[in-house]
């Protein structure tokens, strides 16, 4: 199990930001407590040598007054000396180690105390020189280091290492946003095509160039690949539409065949029993098919198929529906029709269509008629079968008559073109 929930999951953009903030603060981190100690360290060796100087001067000035047991000059010649210098306590004693003189820095509060620890803490401990004169020590100095310089460089190193933090992070951030720009860019591009590919079939959209070169490879072999993915659905549409067309349609003249011309007027009777509206359905038969197909060949009788499939189409609207049922009978869907003298007209036009010579293979030329039958809705039908038999039965009814002859189910004197 996924320890993110997919709404839940960090982004590269605030994962690169952070990454770029948290490293450049470690380093600056890491950088000022390291020149932090060494300078501590520094300031240490020299706290202490300085110490050692102030010892040296000390020790020069107060020897005659510890030679002469003058504890008023030689308090007056150690504050002179100890109050100018990092000295927080400064002692002069005699020969039996008897407190001679001493100088201490006045107390100022919390800042003193906390300048006294630290001295505490990091310098050396106190140092204890000898006074020696003419080559006998008469005497010692002891001095302890004040914390004053120490506290202002430790100051100084919190406020630097702030100050570098601040411009630490403005710089992360800016290289964060450059980053961005240059490598989340082009992978939000990437994702954002690749999503709309795969939940709206967006096939024709295109990554766009990238300024890094294996972003720009990675979204050049991308949109080669939906270039092909593009080709491949293009293809199998055409496939799809092909078969479909295949499996509706009649090879030969290009019509509907009986699966489709059914499937519609299945939509149409139950459209005009919502609207109150009629239906009609001619059904059409060659008089002479067998007998061309018998002379001329198979192939003078695909041509006449051919050519009145053509004809009963011109004679249609636009909304009106011709199909091929099989052989040389072919299924005429009249939606919506007013009156069924409309139906009439219309089968008066397919016939006399067929007046005019067909064209056959060879130069030959051939004459056919149709036979039509009209059945209307509801009053000879109210489902698909039984409007299409009753317009079969109109049809033969027709035949019996003359060639070339329409009848209309119900009625009982068909009509014929003479």
């Amino acid at each position: 199990m996924s320890l993110f929930k997919r709404g839940t999951r960090p982004t590269l953009r605030s994962v690169i930001g952070r990454g770029h903030l948290t490293v450049a603060l470690v380093g600056v981190a890491m950088a000022s407590v390291s020149l932090t100690l060494l300078g501590v360290l520094a300031l240490r060796v020299y706290a202490d040598h300085n110490l050692h100087l102030i010892a040296r001067s000390i020790n020069y000035t107060v020897e005659a007054a510890v030679v002469f047991n003058d504890k008023s000059a030689a308090t007056e010649a150690l504050a002179l000396i100890a109050s100018t210098e990092e000295v927080a306590d400064a002692q002069v004693l005699d020969a039996h180690g008897q407190l001679l003189a001493r100088w201490q820095r006045p107390e100022t509060g919390l800042l003193s105390d906390l300048e006294m620890q630290l001295a505490k803490a990091i310098l050396e401990k106190p140092i204890n020189m000898p006074i020696v004169h003419q080559g006998h020590e008469i005497g010692s100095i002891v001095l302890i280091g004040h914390g004053g310089s120490l506290m202002r460089f430790l100051l100084s190193g919190l406020v630097g290492i702030v100050l570098c933090t601040a411009i630490s992070a403005w710089v992360a951030l800016y290289l964060a946003r450059r980053q961005l720009r240059g490598i989340t860019g082009p992978l939000r591009s990437l994702a954002s095509v690749a999503h709309a590919v795969r939940s709206e079939r967006a096939f024709d959209r295109r990554v766009p160039a990238a300024a890094i070169a294996e972003l720009d490879n990675l979204g050049s072999d991308f949109n080669a690949l939906l270039d092909e993915l593009e080709s491949w659905q293009t293809h199998l549409q055409n496939e799809n539409e092909t078969l479909a067309h295949q499996a509706s349609h009649d090879s030969l003249t290009g019509l509907p065949n009986r699966a489709f011309f059914e499937g519609r007027l299945m939509r149409a009777l139950r459209n005009a029993n919502k609207l109150n509206e009629r239906v009609a359905v001619l059904f059409l038969d060659s008089d002479r098919f067998k007998a061309i197909n018998d002379n001329f060949g198979h192939a003078a009788g695909d041509a006449v198929l051919v050519a009145v499939a053509k004809r009963v189409r011109a004679q249609l609207r636009e909304e009106d529906l011709v199909a091929r049922l099989g052989g040389d009978e072919f299924a005429v869907l009249l939606t919506p029709l007013h009156r069924t003298e409309d139906a009439k007209r219309i089968a008066d036009k397919i016939i006399a269509s067929m007046d005019a010579p067909i064209v056959l293979p060879g130069d030959h030329q051939t004459m056919t008629s149709l036979s039509i039958g009209i059945a209307v809705y509801p009053e000879h039908g109210v489902t698909p079968g039984t409007l299409l038999n009753a317009a079969d039965e109109a049809m033969y009814q027709a035949k019996r008559l003359a060639r070339g002859a329409q009848h209309t189910a119900g009625s009982e004197h068909p009509v014929a073109d003479v």
